[in-house]
């Protein structure tokens, strides 16, 4: 496996939709496991394909709510709860830009795995909040547009400040 360079915020990969997973071949695991190096590197606890430039439906995630590493192709949202959670984010594209998002605190998914079988699975909480972020990503938001104007301006100048 091997650790790929991260795109970073503005780049236009983060704001392109991207396309579903066709081909279910060896380079799709490959793909995943190097998602996987990059994410822990970066460090982070989840990645899109696009963080890396590559325009497919593909988020890797590593958290004990979910029993550690999992690879998601294609995930999509069936449900969300009416209850929402406030809870930090980040980028690995935006590396040590942080702000409060509010999403809501559970989600039924779909998504089909490295093989192409179709799975479904509920999520709570932070794992919950994760994956909507990451599809996200996938939809081609990033998610500094999860916040107000006044918090998004403020934390681009801080961003633009930070990298020089």
């Amino acid at each position: 496996m091997a650790v790929l360079p991260l795109v970073t915020y503005p780049h236009p990969a983060l704001k392109a939709v991207c396309a579903p997973v066709t081909d279910f071949g060896p380079d799709l695991a490959m793909l995943a496991g190097d998602l996987h190096d990059t994410m822990k590197a970066a460090p982070g606890v989840g990645i899109t394909a696009a963080h890396v430039g590559i325009l497919q439906r593909l988020v890797v995630l590593d958290l004990p709510e979910i029993g550690g590493r999992h690879t998601y192709v294609n995930p999509e949202i069936l449900w969300s709860s009416g209850d929402e959670m406030s809870h930090t984010e980040g980028s690995v594209s935006m590396p040590g830009a942080t702000e409060t998002v509010t999403r809501p605190r559970a989600v039924r998914l779909r998504y089909q795995d490295v093989d192409g079988m179709t799975h479904e699975e509920d999520l709570d909480g932070f794992a919950a909040i994760c994956m909507q972020h990451e599809i996200d990503q996938l939809d081609g938001i990033f998610w500094l547009q999860r916040l107000s104007k006044l918090k998004r301006d403020r934390l681009t100048k801080k961003w633009e400040k930070m990298r020089g």
